[in-house]
């Protein structure tokens, strides 16, 4: 027996060890040379990896959701009967030795890892689906709509073995549908994945911040009749949300407000105070909660900066969204849209200080101008790292925030 061991590459940007997200071979089977043999988990991605060398698989190293090291045993391989070929670039022709001896193999190149992407070449709904480039292929070459495919995973994730009982259901012709009989059935659901490290971000953040919270009610009947205005000609898909207005007066506020537009180096006990703004969007997706980032919002007019927010949370939405940017924020805002609801309490994108949360406009009688009208009210909830923001700061730059979204024109005042 000859065994190949498979180590865990190194995967990029210093990442010491990986998240087992999925198998795709079992113990007892014959593997291929290039076949992906599962996907490991980062904290922005699910990378592929592929098996250097045909054989039979001997051992795993864990179930998904088990922590691997980079350069541990990922996957072992017995390679007796099959040729396995040295990485050697110079002699791409040369005939590897029939026989070769048992050989423990440094951590593998990264060649073997390839970030999971959606496919361009997909329709719109299909990349939206959540599953693993390899099942993609496959639906690919089979002519299957992976969102007919009851996926069982995390999310909804389409795993193997629903891929291979759908194939199957279409080959016997068996139905899907679900019985009328009340189910029994609990699903256990692992915590793997971006799941859990939103969690443990989140658990970090409430456990590590004193969390000062502040919330203050918005008159935006002026701000909406001039968003309806400015959309009047618009094509759909182009059409202005609040987000970007309420970008525009943050930004404009933090040049009063600067201690707000910081991120806390706890390893260097030290607040790096920006000059940028580079604006996170908390956005929902298939995955969970991502954060893409607005670079150098301040330097952005208002249709530039509603365009880059729609770009960023479709890539963030479709996994197309770069490494670079789904980090680097400065101060987040966050939008549960027509769910916002009266009062939320939006936890800190830690290491930043602030965080601005929208709730739901709705109509209601208020009193302006001595009389009783019905106005469009809105609530803005904060968050500020009461360690480094005191209350009255917070309170004071929410305060000039409502100033400018009750009067939008002064948004766009220079100064």
């Amino acid at each position: 027996m000859s065994e190949y061991i498979f180590k865990l590459p190194d995967l990029g940007e210093g990442t010491v060890e990986s998240e087992i997200g999925e198998w795709f071979i079992k113990v007892g089977e014959h593997v291929a040379e290039e076949d992906v043999v599962g996907t490991m988990m980062t904290d922005k991605a699910a990378v592929e990896l592929s098996s250097p060398v045909s054989g039979t698989v001997l051992k795993l190293a864990g179930e998904p959701g088990d922590i691997v090291a980079v350069g541990a045993a990922l996957v072992i391989i017995d390679t007796e009967g099959a040729a396995v070929e040295a990485p050697d670039s110079s002699a791409p022709d040369a005939t590897p030795d029939p026989a070769p001896e048992p050989v423990t193999q440094p951590a593998q190149k990264a060649e073997h890892a390839v970030a999971v992407v959606a496919d361009d070449s997909e329709p719109a709904e299909r990349s939206r689906v959540i599953t693993s480039p390899a099942i993609r292929r496959r639906a690919k070459e089979a002519d299957i709509d992976l969102t007919l495919v009851p996926g069982s995973g995390p999310g909804g994730r389409i795993l193997r073995r629903d891929f291979d009982n759908f194939l199957k259901a279409r080959a016997t012709g068996t139905s899907f549908a679900t019985s009328a009989v009340p189910s029994t059935n609990v699903t256990e659901i692992k915590i793997i994945g971006l799941r859990r490290i939103i969690a443990e971000r989140m658990s970090a953040a409430k456990r590590e911040i004193p969390h000062f919270a502040y919330v203050e009610e918005i008159d935006i009947t002026e701000l909406e009749s001039l968003r309806k205005h400015l959309n009047t000609d618009r094509d759909t898909s182009q059409r202005l949300t609040l987000l970007p207005f309420l970008g525009l007066a943050l930004i404009k506020a933090l040049k009063e407000f600067p201690q707000c537009n910081v991120t806390h180096d706890k390893d260097r006990n030290l607040l790096l105070q920006h000059e940028a703004v580079h604006l996170g969007v908390a956005t929902q997706t298939p995955d969970g909660l991502k954060v893409p980032v607005i670079k150098h919002a301040e330097m952005r007019s208002l249709d530039d900066l509603a365009a880059e927010v729609r770009r960023a949370s479709l890539a963030a939405r479709d996994n197309s969204a770069k490494k670079s940017e789904l980090s680097g924020s400065t101060i987040t805002i966050t939008s549960l849209g027509k769910l916002g609801g009266i009062v939320s309490t939006p936890v800190i994108n830690s290491p930043e200080v602030a965080i601005i949360g929208v709730n739901k406009a709705v109509e209601r009688p208020v009193v302006f101008n001595g009389q009783v009208a019905v106005r469009l009210m809105m609530n803005l909830s904060s968050s500020f790292d009461h360690r480094f923001v005191d209350g009255f700061g917070a309170a004071a730059m929410i305060q000039r925030i409502k100033e400018m979204l009750e009067h939008p024109a002064t948004i766009f005042l220079p100064g």
